[in-house]
């Protein structure tokens, strides 16, 4: 478009008459050729850097498979399969269960130091293992569960499951 333009502009200037002020100035069309060579340079210029080797041509870059193991962390214990481990447990010691009717002290306090006692010499324990059902009654089955319970809450113990249904282990939280 600009190359269509010039050219009529220089048609245009031609065409009219000539005045004695405009004789002093050039020729339009020198203008036109002045650029025309300008492209034409450009143009050259421009093939000869296609022409070049290019930096990093035939360069490539080495590449390896890299897999990252990392250490696959167990899947966290739910609630629900708490729950239900917490039941066997009740179900268990209901087997071997005999009616006594007496009051006994039970510490929580207590209790937690035995179980963390236990997990230092067993470093890890089925869930099931923390409990006697066969001859504790259930109060103190119930001080033991409350026990474990407090000791996660506070952050001392981690208890784990690899698959739903599988075992629950407990062991000592490790401070990753």
């Amino acid at each position: 478009l600009l190359m269509s333009a010039m050219l009529i502009e220089i048609k245009s200037r031609m065409l009219l008459p000539k005045q004695t002020e405009l004789a002093a100035e050039d020729d339009p069309r020198a203008e036109l050729v002045r650029r025309l060579m300008e492209y034409e340079a450009i143009k050259l210029a421009a093939q000869r850097l296609d022409e070049m080797d290019k930096v990093g041509d035939g360069l490539y870059v080495a590449s390896a498979y890299y897999q990252h193991i990392s250490q696959v962390k167990p899947p966290e214990v739910s609630l629900d399969d708490l729950a239900e481990a917490w039941r066997n447990v009740l179900k268990r010691a209901s087997h071997f269960q005999h009616h006594k009717v007496g009051r006994a002290e039970l510490s929580v306090r207590e209790h937690m130091s035995i179980i963390l006692r236990r997990l230092k010499d067993d470093r890890m324990l089925e869930f099931m293992q923390l409990f006697d059902v066969k001859s504790d009654g259930i109060p103190k089955l119930v001080v033991c569960f409350l026990a474990i319970l407090e000791l996660c809450r506070e952050g001392l113990l981690r208890m784990t499951q690899q698959t739903a249904f599988s075992p629950i282990y407990v062991q000592i939280n490790s401070h990753e």
